[in-house]
């Protein structure tokens, strides 16, 4: 190499270095900078929630400030009690069934009929929440029924229908037609302090119109009567317990505050009698605030859920892990595909508040993540090593989907009971196929019935192709009867599953 050569050479090498030099440098302010952008993101949604959430409303549930006024029983009682109203219901105890006489059928020749089904007849109370005729009760009180009658405190009769029911909280709304009816004025359970006093209000043993006296016990009570349900879904127990004698025939009825205010929906007694023995429970009325606008608005409950496998924080929890808080609600596992994953949550992280609401356990956390819509974002504080750090995260429904659900697919979601993923292009190009949906989880439902296994992958529905989840969903939602499932394993497995919807 000559010397203009090498000259041009060393000259071409500074350059490069130089401009690498440049390079590295925007790509660390780059870097920086975007580090910094996200970390102002996070700062500002955490601002935007703590102001949102001073806001009660955006919870989908009512807030009423606390009155200073001297408590007087009778004024609550008369306020209530119009409000209350005694449901009765008719239930088929059987089909009826077909019965052969041969001595009728040999003189008369119609000895061959049909038995007219067994009736039975329940009892229970309810709760007018507007002056158009919605109440609310509980959803035993009036599931299976085949006729739902009414009666008002002045003994007017009405024929109700079901406008919704939703059995992981034991709630169900029912219409009647009319208007005027005496309504009853909603309060806030967040409010409702341990020795308050509250009455019931209610018909039990058929005797109508019926108030009891006793005050707050315990708050955030789980007494697991309340099964999952069949979509494997957890029960919503979070329940106020009193010492206002509640019987049979008072579920549905009110719990009210002395100022004449619903704060609780009564729902169970824990008796080995099946009476009174001390103790009744009540479902908070934000619950059944925002269970009610759910049912009215979409036809089924849109139930926000963070994907996270929980307990509660005790002193052998805290032997074993050496978890460093004292209160809250531990997270044993996160889920995958769950609005805790994706927002940062961790194994061993312990929940300590929802929005503004301090957590100390998990019927405390159930309660308040349920006052959410999947969509929802929230601010959950957390205990992680001993540091108190705040998360923005934004709920997703059971099935793992941000967006609210329609009830066509709700019914579908639960009778399938499977969490849904497109297959990405990287798995298609392995197994040489295009579209599908994999089954990324299931509980026990129709899927899990037929043998399917997870990660198994649906290609067709009775022979139509699968291009994508919402096809599935759109395929599938107004299919009754049988159907056929072809798809593929992740190992190649072809397999054929049929089933009934």
């Amino acid at each position: 190499m000559g010397f203009f050569e090498n000259k041009l050479f060393k000259m071409k090498q500074t350059i490069g270095f130089f401009m690498a030099a440049i390079t590295g440098g925007v790509v660390a302010s780059s870097a920086f900078y975007f580090s910094q952008a996200n970390k102002l993101e996070q700062e500002r949604a955490i601002a935007e929630l703590k102001q949102t959430q001073l806001n009660e409303a955006t919870n989908h549930r009512v807030n009423y400030a606390p009155s200073t006024a001297p408590i007087n029983f009778s004024d609550a009682a008369e306020q209530t009690v119009n409000s209350v109203v005694h449901v009765k219901t008719t239930f088929e105890l059987d089909g009826g069934y077909y019965s052969f006489d041969p001595i009728r059928h040999f003189f008369f020749g119609d000895g061959i009929y049909q038995k007219q089904p067994r009736i039975g007849a329940g009892a229970g109370s309810g709760v007018i929440l507007s002056e158009d005729g919605y109440i609310i009760t509980n959803n035993h009180v009036i599931d299976g029924a085949a006729t739902i009658m009414v009666t008002m405190n002045d003994k007017k009769s009405y024929e109700a229908e079901i406008i919704g029911q939703d059995p992981s909280s034991d709630l169900a709304l029912l219409k009647i037609d009319g208007s005027g009816f005496p309504k009853i004025e909603m309060g806030n359970s967040d409010q409702v302090r341990l020795g308050e006093w509250v009455l019931a209000v209610g018909n039990p043993f058929n005797l109508e119109s019926t108030v009891t006296a006793g005050i707050v016990s315990a708050k955030g009570r789980d007494i697991n009567i309340l099964a999952n349900g069949p979509n494997g879904s957890n029960a919503i127990e979070s329940f106020i317990q009193t010492d206002a004698a509640v019987n049979p025939g008072n579920s549905g009825g009110a719990l009210v505050n002395t100022r004449g205010e619903l704060v609780g929906i009564n729902a169970a007694i824990k008796s080995n009698t099946g009476s009174y023995t001390g103790y009744s429970f009540a479902i908070p009325v934000n619950i059944v605030s925002k269970v009610v606008s759910d049912l009215l608005e979409f036809g089924a409950v849109q139930r926000g859920y963070l994907g996270v496998r929980i307990q509660d924080v005790t002193s052998e929890l805290i032997e074993e892990t050496e978890v460093k808080a004292d209160f809250g609600v531990y997270v044993a596992q996160v889920l995958d595909m769950g609005a805790a994953k994706e927002a940062g949550l961790k194994s061993g992280d312990v929940i300590q508040k929802i929005g503004n609401q301090s957590i100390k356990g998990v019927t405390e956390l159930q309660e308040q993540v349920s006052k959410y819509r999947p969509g929802d974002k929230v601010l959950v504080t957390i205990n992680r090593d001993n540091e108190i750090v705040e998360i923005p995260v934004t709920l997703r429904n059971q099935f793992g989907e941000e967006s609210l659900t329609p009830k066509s697919e709700m019914d579908l979601h639960t009778r399938l009971n499977a969490q849904f993923e497109d297959v990405d292009s990287k798995l298609q190009k392995e197994l040489d196929i295009q579209g599908g949906v994999q089954i990324k989880d299931m509980g026990p439902g129709k899927l899990r019935n037929a043998g399917i296994s997870p990660e198994f992958i649906i290609l067709k529905v009775d022979q139509q192709n699968v291009k994508n989840k919402e096809d599935l969903i759109k395929k599938l939602e107004n299919k009754e009867g049988g159907i056929l499932i072809e798809g593929i394993y992740p190992n190649g497995k072809k397999a054929y599953y049929g089933f009934g919807l």
